[in-house]
């Protein structure tokens, strides 16, 4: 395999041969997947942002799509596996992995258009900039759409142990994914100045790097309570056998997480919590129509003397939803505290389409009724006799947790803790329930809110308002944990600016793209060696 040749009469970077453009785009996904757990080397992710950079030096948009597709499907492939597990067959994986992948070939391809713009050939900061807002711009696109959109990798998700978490309540996923690109874009300037022999920029170009990454550590973060606290217990019941199967053994699960309930009493007295959470699919034969699973959950409550809060299934002909109810002790469900799942997730619970894509595999029929949205909002209401009030709960279920809009409307709505019930039961030994872990640190860092995320089989986690993690369980276990988290209602910068950092980083990237795509300059007559970029970056 060659190595990179020089560009003959020009002062500029020198470029990597099209063979070597491929094996950076490999390497910068590999690379930027092991930022994301289960390793959660953190750094990686701005690291593999300037390795693709490196790999997209070369000035032309279709091989910017190449170089950019090769590293979507180098860092989804890994990072979505857990899809092949929950399928049984690779068709999901392989779909799922080509589909996201082919947003980071848009950005690859559009990277290049924009690089070509006036300001951002002639200023070196602005192709730092212009490069995260292109890259934040394409990430809140795939997280959007189609189906509702698919957030998961975003790269914010990786900094849960980053100085950079302490940007997300100031400006969200957005803030922090750019960020990261902006390091990355940082470092790959640094090389490319190194390479060339420009000591003084290189070094400068590192220096901002560093200072960055750490400048946030500057930033407070309030987690004490401000409206009492709420005394809980989470109970990971575990299900019989691992696997999709076992979402059939619904009695056996609803009969684990009482028993686990049970097991609270070892570490608190009966009337000692405010509240008991059990996980999505806790009892997926619903209590409020089935006598027998009615029994076992009311005599669970009765046993600690608190309400619990539990997942189910509902059915009306041909459809069913996925419901988060409140059990209260000697009376049942309460039919005024319930919060339906509203992001089904497309070709999971329900199937988009289900005839064309019958065509394709047999598989979609596993999907026997399709789940319907709920409405309202991601908030349910719950009275606590100690406090002598009704708590307002934000709430999301499993996935629900990658959407960014969803939760901040539960906290808007007067929100004072988070709770992520999820079923991981599909999913294996895998590293998905990891990943959602990470996603719901966070949401409490975003929103200065603890959270409790809760499994049917883990990774089930106690997180306090900073991110930080208070108890977690392991994976197909049967664990309880109890703690007393704090109440807060004050609103982070991220809550009060909702959606607008993305809408304007958004509209943002499609200026420069239209700016590139306009002031490109011709190559047709240029030979392949001289069609290179400014870019100091690398790029």
């Amino acid at each position: 395999m060659t190595g990179p040749v020089p560009v003959r009469g020009t002062a500029g970077p020198v470029l990597p041969r099209r063979s070597w453009s491929v094996v950076l785009a490999v390497a910068a996904g590999l690379v930027t997947e092991t930022a994301f757990p289960g390793r959660s080397w953190w750094p990686m992710a701005s690291v593999g942002v300037a390795v693709l950079l490196l790999a997209l030096r070369r000035d032309s948009a279709r091989w910017g799509f190449v170089v950019g597709l090769l590293y979507g499907l180098a860092f989804f492939a890994p990072h979505v596996w857990w899809a092949n597990e929950a399928v049984g067959q690779p068709i999901g994986w392989v779909a799922l992995s080509v589909f996201q992948a082919l947003y980071l070939g848009g950005f690859g391809a559009a990277w290049v258009w924009v690089r070509r713009g006036g300001w951002v050939r002639r200023h070196a900061w602005l192709q730092v900039v212009a490069a995260a807002v292109l890259w934040v711009a394409v990430e809140q696109l795939r997280g959007r759409w189609p189906f509702g959109g698919f957030p998961w990798g975003s790269l914010a998700f990786s900094q849960t142990d980053s100085p950079l978490l302490r940007l997300a309540p100031l400006g969200g996923e957005p803030l922090v994914t750019g960020t990261v690109v902006a390091v990355g874009a940082l470092l790959a300037a640094f090389v490319t100045r190194a390479t060339t022999r420009r000591a003084g920029a290189a070094g400068l170009s590192l220096l901002v790097a560093v200072a960055v990454v750490l400048l946030p550590v500057l930033v407070p973060l309030s987690t004490g309570a401000e409206s009492g606290t709420l005394r809980v217990g989470a109970v990971q019941g575990n299900v019989p056998t691992q696997g999709a199967e076992a979402m059939s053994q619904a009695r056996q699960v609803v009969a684990n997480h009482a028993a686990g309930t049970r097991s609270l009493l070892e570490q608190v007295d009966p009337g000692e919590l405010d509240l008991v959470l059990w996980p999505e699919s806790a009892s997926d034969i619903d209590p409020r129509t089935d006598a027998d699973v009615a029994a076992v959950v009311d005599g669970a409550a009765r046993a600690v003397a608190a309400p619990i809060l539990l997942g189910t299934q509902r059915f009306s002909p041909g459809l069913r939803y996925n419901d988060y109810i409140l059990w209260e002790p000697g009376s049942g469900a309460d039919p005024t505290v319930q919060y339906t799942k509203q992001r089904p997730v497309p070709f999971g619970e329900y199937m988009p389409y289900r005839e064309f894509f019958r065509r394709l595999t047999p598989v979609v029929d596993r999907i026997t009724t399709d789940m319907v949205a709920g409405t309202g909002q991601a908030m349910i209401q719950v009275d606590i006799e100690r406090l002598r009030r009704s708590v307002p709960i934000a709430t999301a279920i499993c996935f629900e947790v990658a959407y960014d809009d969803l939760i901040r409307e539960g906290v808007l709505s007067g929100g004072e803790l988070i709770v992520i019930p999820t079923n991981n039961a599909s999913f294996g030994l895998t590293q998905e329930s990891t990943q959602q872990l990470a996603m719901s640190r966070f949401r409490a860092a975003e929103h200065g809110r603890a959270v409790v995320q809760v499994s049917t089989v883990g990774v089930s986690a106690l997180i306090g308002p900073d991110g930080g993690v208070l108890d977690t369980t392991g994976l197909f276990t049967a664990e309880q944990m109890v703690a007393e988290l704090p109440l807060r209602v004050s609103l982070t910068p991220a809550d009060r600016l909702g959606e607008w950092p993305g809408l304007a980083i958004t509209v943002l990237g499609v200026v420069l793209l239209v700016a590139g795509f306009v002031r490109r300059r011709p190559h047709r007559n240029r030979p392949p060696q001289a069609r290179e970029s400014a870019h100091p970056a690398g790029t």
